[in-house]
């Protein structure tokens, strides 16, 4: 019993992780609104999310995308590039990266088994590795939020001319049923007219 439940509870994780994706991505296929302005709230919010500003990165990402005339639910979204499961591995990547351009020698903390009470105290004993943070989160942000741009516009476009397709089908194939209902009362009337012809003809 208990090996089956240690292998069944990994699975179970990551169908809910998966399920949670998909349904994260059709809310943001549906999100209304030009795909540039949705692409663009998106970009806004993975860049957003790199930074280490976790807790706050909704907010800001809303206030900014509001301020530029972006959509704020692409944005909101866009920020949970970095969450629980993903800070972990970020974080450490964009200090590693913001040390190395910004020349500032590595902290002795404990940057590698990250969590993120003891990694705040971190931060604020030592503003080098804030900075780290800063640097290598913008310059890691930077061609995320492009390439997450560009991305998720193709996807939007398509996704918005398929549902315009459909609709133009739709609006087709009613069109079509109009007609047909028109020449089968066009139909009825000819047969009414023509019984009543013929019984004239049959009374004489």
């Amino acid at each position: 019993m208990n090996k089956n439940s240690k292998t069944k509870l990994p699975i179970k994780n990551q169908s809910r992780i998966v399920n949670s994706l998909k349904k994260t991505y059709k809310r943001f296929l549906k999100i209304r609104g030009h795909p540039h302005e949705i692409a663009i709230g998106l970009a806004l919010g993975l860049f957003v999310g790199m930074t280490p500003t976790m807790g706050l990165h909704t907010a800001m990402a809303v206030f900014f995308a509001a301020i530029l005339k972006w959509n704020k639910i692409s944005a909101a979204i866009g920020v949970w590039i970095t969450n629980p499961l993903t800070a972990p591995l970020i974080y450490p990547i964009n200090y590693l990266v913001g040390t190395k351009l910004a020349g500032f020698t590595k902290s002795n903390g404990t940057i590698k088994n990250m969590d993120w009470p003891a990694f705040y105290q971190l931060i604020l004993k030592t503003p080098e590795i804030f900075w780290s943070l800063i640097i290598g989160g913008v310059v890691l942000g930077l061609p995320l939020a492009v390439a997450g741009y560009y991305f998720s516009y193709s996807v939007i476009q398509r996704y918005q001319d398929d549902i315009k397709k459909k609709l133009i089908r739709s609006k087709e194939k009613l069109a079509l049923k109009k007609e047909i209902r028109k020449e089968k009362k066009k139909l009825k009337q000819k047969e009414k007219m023509n019984a009543a012809a013929g019984s004239q003809v049959f009374d004489d």
